[in-house]
């Protein structure tokens, strides 16, 4: 967590310049919560509260920090752990605020990150580049054989020892003081890139006059989009929100072509012009992180990034994704042609006017077309999958099988909005694991996408057990209503709950090794194999449940559910590698070459063609301007989806070469990889579990995908 020294008696706050700051006494954060796991107390957390905590947060860790400079001879105790026992108030307030401000953001909120952002780094980095504790560190490191460790305490040492090359600790002078400027303009940069893109989601979601326009849609759907413009002030309309993805869920659905159109104009118009325009900032980012890796000794900054990954270098990322991608758009335009010929079908019938595939229309056929080809669709699938009923008979009974988690619902802690469940997760022996925040509805002031993240963090050092919160964005139904899913937003929760597993089960000492601390390559491993589970046959068929009659999906409806899942694979995975490919191109190329705002468009597409992947009803998943992932948290990673389902569906093919959803396969994927945050590295703990080095061959299997010949040697 990144943060600044200040002095916390001088400080003037521009956000609440007519408010009395809260004393110590009042403000919530400067004592560990009194509630159970330490959950943050939401009902008396105010927006004042935040900067205190943060200025008094850093000034005291800032003070154990120095203490820990005057030990006398460093030892593992007094250098190391002691730096794992530092800035436990900073953490209490940035995870409670990182949190709330991603999930249910405010005008005073977005100030707030507006200004710590760049504070927050310049403490980082004036403990990270501070040579003396460097110094300290370093002996350790290099005595570290003669240390007698255990492997847990040798691995934090040697994280440690990284982490702070890796921040510019063996720099000269000069070059950490242009690190500090880079870092912290760095900062405030990503900062603005992420609030510009809630906005302009806001801003772009397309009103809609007629009712007749919206045919194809659900009575639910249609029911959510009237809330939506209601709570806009538009009653009597019907508004189509934007997810954070370039291809959006209604036009699957909607009949009305120049509907769609305008949706998926509105979708990749985002961020391009305007008050919340992006290619300012992701020119300056992209020009700023290459410089940051050439002061750090690296050609560009995917080789800074991929250092600290399993991939490891950009060769290696190059090379998968440029295995996957011509193997992938192969596919796709062979399914392109498949819904091309439906296209010209129905306009010989006279049912449509004749004319060529486009984006928008990709959905709406490749639906009818899988329609035909397995005879059911999204609406008969629909009815099966009410929310509740997902999670606690398909996403918490797979936990209990594979681990044998219980979940209890807690009505009796206080939340920060009235759409927050929270759950209390037991072992099998009644045992206390932790706490689940379930944050599932989409609103205007929460962030796109699906996430997991922690509110405390596992830690045997202090006696922590986690609380972790999952995040989605489904749109809410009117009150009364069902909120019934579809079947790729049944997966991204089984998705989001591996990531809260992962966090759930880890056991070990260090914060710093604990749940999620590891690569992003690795990271979302736990989550893709948690989301192949949902399709085991005993899993669907426990929650796939007609919400009004409780009758079981009919065995043959199942089985075509089942049969359809690698349909339309040469789509998703090349909307994938392109995105992947772009995000790769932006952090592969030095300052000098990072065009300008006006070029940025130009530059993705040059991207594209040079990786052949430009092929036009195949947008990328995300587009530059509105790339989150990019130039946010996975810069140069967004390659790691792809990684880990190689590791995945390894793992899957292991589950169900040993029995599938078992008690014994859950407990040793528990033991050596769950459980184990980085005690160890990645690579060594996926290999013990799985017995060799990771195949590609069940990746491409599910794909339904063939590498070229001079790709598959």
């Amino acid at each position: 967590m990144k943060s600044l020294l200040f002095i916390f008696s001088l400080v003037t706050y521009s956000y609440a310049a007519n408010a009395q700051a809260p004393q110590p006494a009042e403000n919530p954060f400067f004592q560990p919560s009194s509630l159970p796991y330490q959950l943050p107390p939401f009902d008396k957390i105010r927006d004042a509260d935040f900067l205190p905590a943060y200025e008094a947060g850093m000034a005291g860790q800032r003070k154990e920090v120095d203490a820990i400079l005057q030990a006398g001879e460093p030892t593992f105790e007094n250098t190391i752990v002691a730096l794992e026992r530092s800035g436990r108030l900073l953490n209490r307030v940035s995870r409670a605020f990182y949190n709330l401000n991603a999930s249910n953001t405010n005008d005073e909120r977005q100030k707030i990150d507006t200004e710590m952002a760049p504070k927050l780094t310049a403490h980082q980095d004036e403990i990270s580049l501070d040579a003396v504790l460097f110094a300290r560190i370093d002996a350790l490191y290099r005595q570290r054989e003669k240390l007698g460790l255990d492997a847990e305490s040798a691995q934090l040492l040697s994280r440690y020892y990284q982490q702070f090359v890796r921040s510019g600790a063996r720099l000269p002078e000069a070059d950490k003081a242009a690190l500090k400027e880079i870092n912290k303009t760095l900062a405030s940069l990503t900062t603005k890139f992420s609030q510009n893109l809630l906005k302009e989601v806001k801003e772009k979601a397309v009103v809609v006059d007629a009712l007749s326009d919206l045919d194809g849609l659900s009575p639910e759907q249609i029911g959510a989009a009237a809330e939506a413009a209601k709570e806009r002030g538009l009653a009597g309309k019907w508004l189509i929100t934007l997810q954070n993805t370039t291809i959006q869920p209604p036009l699957e659905q909607l009949k009305n072509r120049a509907l769609r159109e305008r949706i998926y104009r509105a979708s990749i118009a985002r961020n391009i012009g305007g008050e919340f325009d992006t290619t300012e900032l992701v020119s300056q980012i992209a020009e700023l992180r290459a410089r940051q890796a050439k002061l750090l000794g690296y050609p560009d900054y995917a080789a800074y990034s991929l250092a600290d990954e399993s991939a490891g270098t950009p060769a290696a990322v190059n090379k998968i994704l440029g295995q996957l991608g011509p193997a992938a758009l192969l596919k796709a335009r062979s399914e392109a042609a498949d819904i091309q010929k439906l296209i010209d079908d129905q306009a010989k019938a006279g049912n449509t006017e004749p004319f060529r595939l486009q984006p928008w229309d990709w959905a709406f056929y490749a639906q009818q077309a899988r329609k035909a080809r397995f005879d059911f669709d999204e609406a008969q699938v629909k009815p099966y999958f009410e929310l509740n009923r997902v999670l606690q008979d398909g996403v918490f009974y797979a936990a209990r099988e594979l681990y044998g988690l219980t979940f209890k619902e807690r009505k009796d802690l206080p939340v920060y909005h009235p759409d927050v469940r929270v759950f209390e997760v037991f072992n099998e022996d009644g045992s206390q694991l932790g706490l689940l925040l379930r944050d599932d509805f989409k609103r205007d002031n929460k962030e796109g996408g699906a996430w997991m993240e922690f509110f405390v963090d596992q830690a045997g050092l202090f006696g922590q057990k986690p609380v972790v919160t999952n995040n989605l964005n489904i749109p809410k139904p009117p009150e009364g209503q069902p909120v019934l899913m579809t079947f790729d937003e049944v997966e991204t929760m089984f998705h989001e709950f591996g990531h809260a597993l992962h966090g759930l089960l880890s056991n070990v000492k260090y914060p710093l090794l604990a749940g999620t601390n590891v690569p992003s390559d690795f990271v979302e491993y736990p989550s893709q194999i948690n989301e192949m589970f949902l399709r085991e046959p005993a899993a669907l068929a426990n929650f796939a449940k007609h919400y009004r009659t409780g009758e079981a999906m009919p065995k043959a409806l199942l089985e075509k559910v089942l049969a359809a899942q690698t349909y339309g694979q040469g789509y998703a995975t090349s909307e994938y590698v392109a995105a992947a490919m772009v995000d790769q191109a932006w952090h592969q190329i030095p300052a000098a070459e990072v065009p300008p705002a006006s070029g940025v468009m130009a530059f993705e597409e040059a991207a594209l063609r040079k990786n052949g992947m430009d092929y036009a009803p195949v947008p990328p998943r995300y587009h530059t301007p509105y790339f989150a992932h990019s130039f946010g948290g996975y810069a140069a990673a967004y390659y790691a989806y792809i990684w880990a389902e190689v590791l995945a569906r390894d793992t899957g093919e292991w589950f169900h070469k040993n029995g599938g959803i078992t008690r014994a396969n859950g407990d040793r994927f528990r033991a050596l990889v769950l459980s184990r945050g980085r005690t160890a590295e990645p690579g060594a703990m996926f290999e013990e579990f799985y017995g060799q080095a990771p195949d590609i061959r069940p990746l491409l299997e599910y794909r339904g995908l063939t590498l070229p010949a001079a790709s598959a040697k």
